[in-house]
């Protein structure tokens, strides 16, 4: 899943977001944050980045969050998996991407 919306504010995603990914790993740290915009038109960007040994290599994360629809829209976008020309990664970039939507579960409309 690419995009979805929850029912929470940026802020409260953005904390359950680093909750998950930084402090419920052992490799997760977030690499930059940007925020644009003001309320009702707000856009953040995040980027985690988390070593997979299935990959043998750090994949990045790219979260963007935004509430110009008037709910929290949130996007995925996972990369950097896999070693050689066909960048086979044995499914940790999906993994990884899947990481925001596990951290925002209970929330998903």
């Amino acid at each position: 899943m690419d995009t979805f919306f929850v029912r929470c504010s940026m802020h409260e995603a953005e904390k359950l977001l680093d909750r998950h990914i930084i402090d419920g790993s052992i490799t997760g740290t977030c690499i930059g944050r940007h925020m644009t915009g003001s309320v009702g038109n707000l856009t953040v960007v995040i980027v985690y980045e988390k070593h997979y040994y299935r990959a043998g290599n750090r994949l990045t994360l790219t979260v963007v969050l935004d509430d110009t629809t008037g709910q929290t829209r949130v996007y995925t976008c996972a990369g950097g998996g896999g070693q050689g020309l066909f960048r086979f990664d044995w499914g940790a970039a999906q993994s990884f991407k899947n990481a925001a939507f596990d951290a925002l579960k209970e929330y998903v409309r």
